[in-house]
């Protein structure tokens, strides 16, 4: 079962778990806002994969589910995830990333605890988490380990620091076989145009404006979302129960870096009228309250326990992402034309997707 299976990262575990040949996948969504179910065209008529338009909120439906397709294994990203949503509304947050994670947990208590022993011994609940928990770092010096005390800034991270709070409860407590992982920044295909990349990708292709947070010094570590859905399936598969694992693409860049190095690949691969410069459409735009400075993780423990790595660099990744959005106008048009309008959350896009 993967909660939030329709999201940005999900939709890629969805892709990649079918892709393995090795799983049936039953994707549970909400289908909110960044819920797309053409996410999951690839695998759609897969007979491997299903799709049950379910709230995590809903513990007696979740339950049944569990019950009726026997899972094995739960990946639990579900989750409201953009920062400046979080500013704006942060009841949202409270109710789908605390008191859902609260409702699965439940669910997946009562069905784990019946469970013959056998089977009872290979379940698995992977909770996926941020590097948003842990707060910011400075600029020029330090990095997120699995022992970084938690600090978040946001209506968003201090909920998620609360579901991980629950989720590692729930194993001491109850014994309940949990693993748990922080990513850093994502990036990819089937990304939601309100996220840094594909804004400015978007943007970039049509000539409009590319709006930036104040300098466009905030740092993050960027991580390729195929190389991501990997290590969840890994840290699902290998990790240890009760222990946390960071994610990272050892990619630290500054947001403006990030900016520029879209520029400068669509002016090379498709150059506007007149060869007009795509850093010329840059501005720099009103920072947002409690910006973190930086992020960077250690993702030193899944490289050494579980034998995982990123295998795409941020250079390779970002031209095969812009060529992916190129290509597929499919997918974005209609959430850009319908969906999105991209003239606020745009300027705040500089945070993961890490749910629906």
């Amino acid at each position: 079962m993967v909660t939030g299976g329709a999201g940005f990262i999900g939709s890629a575990v969805c892709r990649h778990l079918i892709a393995t040949g090795n799983y049936t996948v039953i994707n549970v969504d909400k289908l909110t806002y960044a819920g797309n179910l053409a996410s999951l065209k690839p695998i759609d008529n897969n007979p491997a994969y299903h799709f049950q338009q379910v709230d995590i909120c809903d513990g007696a439906r979740i339950l049944d589910l569990l019950q009726r397709y026997d899972v094995e294994f739960v990946m639990h990203l579900a989750a409201e995830s953009h920062v400046d949503r979080s500013i704006d509304g942060p009841a949202a947050f409270l109710e789908t990333n605390v008191v859902g994670t609260f409702s699965l947990l439940q669910a997946a208590r009562s069905y784990w605890e019946a469970l013959p022993a056998e089977r009872a011994g290979a379940f698995r609940f992977h909770h996926v988490s941020t590097d948003e928990v842990f707060g910011d770092l400075p600029f020029d010096s330090g990095i997120f380990t699995e022992e970084t005390s938690y600090a978040p800034s946001s209506p968003y991270s201090a909920s998620k620091a609360a579901s991980d709070h629950f989720v590692r409860a729930w194993h001491e407590t109850y014994g309940l076989p949990v693993v748990l992982s922080n990513c850093s920044n994502n990036y990819g295909p089937y990304q939601f145009p309100e996220k840094l990349i594909p804004l400015v990708i978007l943007n970039a292709m049509e000539a409009k404006e590319l709006p930036v947070y104040g300098k466009g010094e905030n740092v993050r570590d960027w991580l390729h979302v195929e190389d991501h859905a990997r290590a969840l399936e890994t840290v699902m598969t290998q990790g240890r129960i009760g222990e946390s694992y960071n994610i990272g693409g050892n990619a630290e860049r500054t947001n403006l870096s990030v900016v520029e190095a879209v520029c400068d690949i669509l002016d090379k691969a498709h150059p506007l009228a007149g060869d007009a410069a795509r850093r010329d459409l840059i501005r720099f735009v009103t920072d947002r309250p409690g910006h973190d400075r930086r992020y960077a993780i250690d993702a030193s423990k899944a490289e050494r326990e579980l034998g995982w790595s990123p295998r795409e660099t941020f250079e390779s990744g970002l031209a095969a992402t812009i060529d992916w959005y190129v290509n597929n106008e499919w997918w974005w048009r209609p959430l850009r034309d319908t969906r999105y309008s991209g003239k606020r959350l745009g300027m705040a896009a500089t945070t993961k997707q890490v749910s629906t």
